[in-house]
């Protein structure tokens, strides 16, 4: 059998020649971590600012006077509504409710963006092509890098590239001129931190990355480091905390169907899972996505299994860590609904043995978000 050949992203060399680590992710070669290790790359990320090579993941354009309304057809977010330059957080749907996947739709003034997770991103093309080619044209973005720069300091960093970046608040966006570099760019991240995705021709991802790293408050951080960034904000990573088996109900993803879009709103349903999702709305879900924190300091990983204190299984874990930020054991799981309540206590199964944990509100650390 012949080996694998992974792709690689325009920012590979800078990568080898920084000593990352790499290793197979959604296809890519990709830096897990870079010399200093994990803990020392999150802990940079929490109190400086981490650059992270996202160009795995997949750009899009829609493009067309109803490109709007046929993606509303599509999920369960009001994309109608969406202010120019302004993001929002949209799931993909099936016809039974479950998740295809979670992205970021923003407006610009000829196309919406979309950026979609890296394992997905063929099944997405071809789910949009499928569905809603007819009402407007679908536009891969491969000549597109992604680059993250995450973190207290990102703005200042970037403010040195071109201060009117600063004027950007959450979720919002506009194009720039980034070291020689044509640019798009938000305020986003999925760090918990304060922070921007900066979307750059393939030709000068480099040139902009060494830009950025010259500043002595950036380091390069791997997808190590973004995992366990994530888990601390207590974020979905699809493939692990949600996907096509998983509504946004039980997965606590609610906020993202704004009331427009709910049961009585103006353009409610007419999306897939429509039914399903909205019995859900009205009555609860079985399960529910909630965050543990350990009560003693075994780390819990993704696939351990929970239980009661008579040993009824409860539910599993879908991301789990040490977290360096809280200095504690932290997990997401999906429990029973009624065992899901704040402060309930259930076991995890680590290597034949239980260890007690808590289940606590999310994020386990604050949000750090610039909204103005």
């Amino acid at each position: 059998m012949s080996a694998v050949v992974l792709k690689q992203t325009p920012l590979h060399g800078l990568h080898v020649e920084l000593g990352a680590k790499m290793v197979e992710f959604a296809g890519y070669s990709m830096p897990v971590n870079y010399p200093d290790g994990i803990i020392a790359e999150h802990r940079h990320c929490r109190s400086a600012a981490a650059l992270f090579d996202v160009s795995h993941m997949g750009q899009l354009r829609l493009v067309g006077d109803g490109a709007d309304k046929a993606l509303e057809s599509l999920v369960p977010v009001d994309v109608i509504g969406l202010g120019l330059h302004k993001q929002r957080y949209a799931l993909f749907t099936n016809s039974q409710g479950g998740i295809l996947d979670d992205f970021m739709v923003t407006r610009r003034e000829s196309d919406l963006l979309l950026v979609v997770n890296a394992a997905r991103k063929d099944d997405d093309t071809r789910h949009l092509i499928q569905n809603i080619a007819g009402r407007c044209t679908v536009v891969p973005m491969p000549e597109r890098a992604l680059l993250a720069l995450q973190g207290p300091k990102a703005v200042k960093v970037l403010a040195h590239l071109n201060v009117d970046v600063s004027r950007l608040v959450f979720m919002s966006g506009g194009a720039f001129q980034l070291a020689g570099a044509d640019c798009y760019v938000t305020r986003s991240g999925y760090t918990g931190e304060d922070g921007f995705e900066i979307s750059v021709p393939a030709d000068d991802a480099v040139m902009l990355a060494k830009a950025l790293l010259k500043d002595p408050d950036v380091r390069p951080v791997g997808l190590g480091a973004r995992d366990t960034l994530r888990l601390e904000a207590g974020l979905c990573l699809y493939g692990h905390d949600i996907d096509e088996n998983t509504t946004p109900v039980e997965a606590g993803l609610t906020w993202a169907i704004q009331k427009v879009r709910r049961p009585g709103g103006a353009r409610a349903g007419h999306y897939p899972g429509a039914p399903a999702i909205e019995a859900q709305l009205a009555t609860g879900a079985a399960i529910k996505r909630v965050g543990l924190t350990g009560l003693e300091r075994m780390p819990v990983r993704e696939g351990a299994l929970l239980f009661d204190t008579k040993g009824h299984k409860l539910g599993h874990v879908t991301s789990g860590t040490l977290g360096p930020t809280v200095n504690v054991p932290i997990a997401m799981a999906y429990l029973a609904a009624n065992h899901g309540g704040p402060h309930h206590e259930v076991y995890a199964e680590v290597r034949g043995k239980r260890f007690p944990m808590r289940v606590s509100a999310m994020p386990f650390t604050p949000h750090r978000y610039h909204r103005g």
